[in-house]
């Protein structure tokens, strides 16, 4: 395998202290404890002592194994060998310092949504975050703390009846902080900005096992860094963030369903409501994918969008004035309270889109504007496939999201380690690797509608989510194109990470990944 040429002072400097003496990691030393002979049993024994007692401690054997285990793809899936799902935050340094003293790997878990290509280097503990998801809103109600395990779905139900809102991702199933450490796009956006952009400070757990508090005034050089970057430096035990009252009682959804002839007519009126930063900060998020629906058509795909616009139907439908005249095969409009809205679009804990144990190929892409030209021939490689091999047709979805950014946009880039604030457009390309499905057809198609959004928009830089990346990406497409970006992260890494004990999500330090790429791709 490939190591990074950045990784070469970091190398000779090991190779220096070790020639002068320097103790060695002990999570670096043979110990009787191995990944070959790990097992629930003999951890319970050594460390069931110094946790809390509603800490858990299990294996493959038992019957909570599989489901804490399951992830949304099982594409590059880690080698959990025992779970730890820990009772309190302060279980979690007890955690960490046991595993580095048994030379043991570790791998926190929110939702189990990452799609990173590292992941599938893992092999030891998944520590479970989920009995961690606490919610307290402080006395003057503009902030709150939340638990490391806290999923979205819940976070807005709860603070919809205390009568707030927040920043959250727009899929109910998803970890806050998987998607929040990364950035973390939705349906607020437009108001509040991202969700990293709302964390006022954290409790972080560092890579020895010290629980650290971070903030403004205390180690205010990791703040950065955890708002884009933060799966990389710790596990966090807990968080505050901003909250805001709830404004409207209602939002109002407008799903549609059109045929292939009017993708023009869609696009073209997607690019006048995005235009020039223009969308209404109301008109809070649509997403829209290329699907195959057999009630309306087995012989090419649909277009599928959803509308969300926070406030009454009537406003809302003066803006989708332009979308109404286009002829639907399909539409359903509603009005509900904030916390159905992602039910009414298809991202509940219930939809398709939350159910885990699929294998999916992906890509992604940010865009600035929709290309027409780029669109059509990404629906008519959909048509084809579907012609071709209906199997491969029907686990596919090929998304595009699109949100109000004022908010986003009013965050100065240099504040934060998220560094594509100019991005408008958030794609992803998703083929489910079922039986009878070839996985290296899924990855050059994959590959090829990735390469034609991007050649789409001619001397843009390459930009991936990394909430959305495969991990096939280069570092700079993950963390910004601008040295220093990767200068400033790579001294954080250093300082609170220096043996790169966070290395199994998009790392900025990769060390093993780099040959798989080629071998999906070339």
């Amino acid at each position: 395998m490939k190591a990074s040429a950045f990784l070469a002072p970091y190398y000779f400097g090991l190779l220096w202290s070790l020639a002068a003496g320097a103790s060695i990691p002990r999570y670096f030393e043979k110990h009787p404890i191995t990944r070959r002979d790990l097992s629930s049993a003999q951890v319970q024994q050594e460390l069931g002592g110094q946790v809390s007692n509603t800490t858990s401690i299990f294996g493959p054997d038992d019957s909570r194994f599989n489901e804490v285990t399951s992830r949304w793809t099982d594409f590059s899936k880690p080698h959990v060998q025992v779970v730890i799902e820990p009772g309190r935050e302060s279980d979690v340094p007890t955690i960490v310092q046991y595993c580095n003293a048994n030379s043991i790997d570790f791998l926190a878990l929110n939702g189990g949504h990452g799609i990173s290509a590292s992941l599938g280097i893992f092999n030891g503990i998944q520590i479970s975050m989920w009995q961690l998801n606490n919610i307290t809103i402080q006395p003057n109600d503009k902030s709150a703390w939340l638990g490391g395990g806290t999923l979205v779905g819940p976070v807005v139900q709860y603070l919809w009846d205390k009568g707030f809102v927040t920043t959250t991702g727009g899929c109910e199933c998803v970890g806050m902080l998987g998607a929040g450490l990364g950035g973390g796009h939705g349906r607020q956006e437009g108001l509040y900005g991202l969700i990293s952009d709302n964390i006022l400070q954290l409790n972080v757990v560092l890579a020895n096992g010290s629980a650290i508090r971070v903030n403004a005034t205390s180690h205010s050089d990791l703040l950065w860094g955890m708002k884009g970057a933060g799966h990389n430096f710790g596990i966090v035990t807990s968080y505050e963030m901003n909250v805001f009252p709830r404004g409207a009682d209602t939002w109002h959804y407008h799903n549609y369903v059109w045929r292939g002839e009017h993708l023009e007519a869609v696009f073209n009126a997607l690019n006048i409501l995005h235009g020039n930063d223009s969308t209404p900060v109301d008109m809070a998020y649509n997403v829209g994918s290329f699907l195959m629906n057999t009630t309306i058509t087995s012989t090419e795909p649909v277009i599928f969008w959803t509308f969300a616009y926070r406030g009454t139907a009537e406003k809302a439908e003066k803006i989708l004035a332009p979308f109404n005249a286009i002829e639907a095969a399909y539409e359903q409009i509603g009005d509900v309270p904030y916390p159905q809205i992602a039910n009414a679009q298809g991202y509940s804990m219930s939809d398709p889109i939350c159910q885990h144990g699929n294998v999916y190929s992906t890509t992604t892409a940010f865009l600035l504007v929709y290309n027409l030209t780029a669109e059509r021939l990404i629906f008519e490689g959909f048509k084809r496939r579907a012609a071709q091999d209906a199997n491969l047709a029907a686990g596919t979805s090929i998304m595009h999201e699109g949100y109000a950014t004022e908010g986003v946009a009013a965050v100065d880039s240099a504040d934060s380690a998220y560094p594509f604030r100019a991005d408008r457009h958030l794609m992803l390309f998703s083929a489910a690797v079922a039986q009878g499905v070839s996985e290296q057809a899924a990855w050059a198609w994959a590959a090829e509608v990735r390469d034609q959004w991007n050649a789409g928009q001619p001397g843009r830089p390459i930009d991936a989510y990394i909430n959305y990346a495969n991990g096939f990406e280069t570092l700079e497409q993950h963390y910004g194109h601008e040295s220093w970006r990767i200068e400033r992260l790579r001294g954080l890494k250093a300082r609170y990470d220096p043996d790169n004990r966070f290395r199994y999500y998009i790392p900025i330090i990769d060390e093993q990944n780099g040959e798989k790429n080629a071998t999906i791709f070339d």
